[in-house]
């Protein structure tokens, strides 16, 4: 899907994943790559011992649906809730509804196999605008009511856009952990706690700026969310290029925003062994992250009533900028500082 300014790239038979997503004036991709690349679905052969190494065999980057489970693969009512969800490796059918020279629109939709859940998921551009609009809605097609997490993993690409001349704004108030860090040696991050957005005391006795991005030869990874948003919206600005990609979100829906910064840190298959150095923003529906029954631990789950349905919008905006944003509107309008 494209228009005179951007141009996205949808893996329907995976997930409906937005693989590129291209600003034209500058010819720059802003989403991440694996530097393994992307593998079709049945390409590799049956090997996964679980279901999250399933899932990063067939991960190529992007921006990514996770649903109806996030984290940790868990069992509830006799099933499997596998990592990240069914909806990230379904394959999506598709239906063209609008292609004209001022409007292109796309539904994209999925029955899940595991769990009695149907999403539409609808995209749009329209000439002139640098921004992608996504409207989804969720529907518990089953007879009882259903737990369910709910989210999007975005990683932002290292190092041509998401590097040390980066910055993160967001309108959040405080920044929390709640779960053990990835990688504990490679971080000093603490294990959990809560601190006043954007500064984090961290086990090294020094005071970090979560709006900044370390170079890769940090070797850090962090992991943990902004909190209290006063709207649901990020902005991350390269100063450098002149450039920033936002999102904005239903923050009654999705009231927290994962930030993880993995730079050339995680050990083990396939991250350390390709050198993966990216930042993610996670629009998220609630914490812990490490899969549902924890959630259901917390009472931080949600829930929907058989035969009900939810909807709620998605809005990226590309955006030029050297001084990083004040705001971002739910209709994409991007408020620059100067």
């Amino acid at each position: 899907m494209e228009n005179d300014l951007l141009r996205a790239v949808v893996l329907a038979d995976k997930g409906a994943d937005i693989y590129e997503l291209v600003y034209k004036p500058a010819d720059l991709d802003v989403l991440f790559k694996t530097p393994w690349g992307f593998h079709d679905l049945g390409s590799l052969g049956a090997t996964a011992s679980d279901s999250q190494v399933a899932w990063i065999d067939h991960y190529g980057g992007g921006w990514n649906e996770i649903f109806p489970n996030f984290g940790s693969a868990c069992e509830y009512e006799g099933l499997e809730w596998s990592f990240h969800g069914e909806v990230s490796t379904a394959g999506w059918s598709y239906r063209i509804l609008e292609n004209s020279s001022g409007r292109a629109s796309v539904r994209f939709e999925v029955d899940l196999t595991r769990t009695p859940f149907h999403l539409e998921r609808t995209m749009t551009v329209e000439a002139g605008r640098p921004d992608l609009l996504v409207q989804e809605r969720l529907t518990n097609t089953g007879k009882v009511e259903m737990p369910y997490m709910w989210g999007s993993t975005i990683r932002l690409s290292a190092p041509r856009f998401s590097d040390r001349n980066a910055g993160l704004t967001c309108p959040a108030s405080t920044y929390r952990v709640m779960i053990p860090q990835t990688t504990p040696e490679r971080t000093w991050m603490p294990a959990e706690g809560e601190w006043t957005w954007p500064h984090v005391a961290g086990l090294d006795g020094q005071s970090h700026d979560m709006r900044r991005i370390p170079g890769p030869e940090s070797k850090l990874n962090t992991l943990g969310f902004a909190d209290d948003l006063d709207e649901g919206w990020y902005g991350l600005t390269n100063q450098k290029l002149g450039i920033g990609v936002g999102f904005v979100w239903p923050k009654e829906v999705f009231p927290y925003l994962w930030i993880w910064q993995e730079l050339n840190s995680t050990p083990g298959y396939p991250w350390l062994w390709e050198g993966v150095r990216d930042r993610p923003g996670v629009p998220q529906q609630r914490p812990p992250g490490d899969g549902l029954l924890k959630a259901m631990e917390a009472g931080t789950e949600r829930r929907i009533g058989a035969g009900e349905s939810l909807d709620v919008e998605f809005r990226c905006v590309l955006y030029q900028s050297t001084g990083g944003v004040e705001r971002i509107t739910p209709g994409g309008t991007v408020v620059v500082r100067s």
